[in-house]
């Protein structure tokens, strides 16, 4: 894997920076894109001077035509890209009903939009260069699972996770040596709540849970472990956290059984797990 190229969205912080630290650590030379061009370029100096590979981009996934750019410049610098991270993400908590129209479009465009432009952009690139490559979407447990308070993210996050599934079968369709995963992972270490622009009430009391619960959640270094180990198996599905599974299961049978759904809190040792 030495040597390859990675493109991370969203590479500044939280899993992003994980994906990066240790795709640096493997000898992978980086593409590492964010809006957040301070955060961007001290991340991009930090693994220069571990003597990695790097170019930063200040890119907003949401526009096609800066993820173009992003592209072309992966290829002007290293000649071609053989993983691409689709991380990019933020979070916007109240009732679906009380978020207002520009809340919810900087999540399609963000968390949706910047996963469809990545495909868009750079799948044609991995498939016209003839070699292997992988794609990994980043979703969360919210792509697998609803709940209440989160709808944009549970909207945004389930339509990325069928996105990846349907990529997965046409790239199988067409013989393709390009493989995609879908990582839906729950809290991760990482500063997402501060995407949030909730207010008082009811908002504000779940943005000072989920935020302590995902403080407190996975190092992304050890997310990012688990994620490559993923990549060399080639697996489509990367769950880091296993004890969402009951939950999922009452979410199924409650399909296959056509009840009403219930929301079931995934309760470990008495912390409520929040998706990432």
């Amino acid at each position: 894997m030495a040597g390859q190229v990675a493109v991370i969205t969203g590479a500044a912080s939280g899993i992003g920076r994980g994906l990066a630290e240790h795709a640096a650590q493997l000898g992978l030379r980086l593409v590492l894109a964010d809006v957040d061009e301070r955060s961007l370029v001290a991340l991009a100096a930090s693994l220069q001077g571990q003597g990695a590979d790097v170019l930063a981009c200040v890119t907003d996934v949401g526009d096609v035509e800066q993820v173009a750019q992003l592209r072309d410049a992966a290829v002007a610098r290293f000649g071609g890209v053989d993983l691409l991270f689709n991380n990019a993400g933020v979070m916007q908590t109240g009732y679906s009903w009380e978020i207002d129209a520009a809340q919810w479009q900087r999540m399609l465009d963000i968390n949706l939009r910047g996963v469809i432009n990545g495909v868009r952009c750079f799948v044609p690139l991995l498939l016209a260069q003839g070699r292997p490559a992988h794609v990994v979407n980043t979703a969360s447990l919210a792509g697998l699972i609803s709940s209440p308070m989160l709808g944009p993210y549970n909207v945004t996050k389930q339509a990325v996770v069928a996105l990846s599934e349907t990529l997965h079968y046409e790239l199988l369709q067409v013989g393709a040596s390009v493989s995609v995963s879908v990582l839906c992972p729950g809290p991760v270490a990482s500063a997402i709540m501060a995407s949030d622009s909730a207010g008082e009430g009811a908002a504000a009391s779940l943005n000072a849970m989920l935020d302590s619960s995902i403080r407190a959640g996975m190092a992304p270094r050890e997310l990012a472990a688990l994620v490559f180990e993923a990549i060399a198996q080639q697996r489509f599905w990367i769950l880091p956290h296993k004890d969402f599974k009951p939950a999922l299961e009452l979410r199924l049978r409650s399909i296959l059984e056509e009840t009403n759904p219930r929301f079931a809190m995934l309760d470990v040792q008495g912390e409520t797990h929040a998706a990432r």
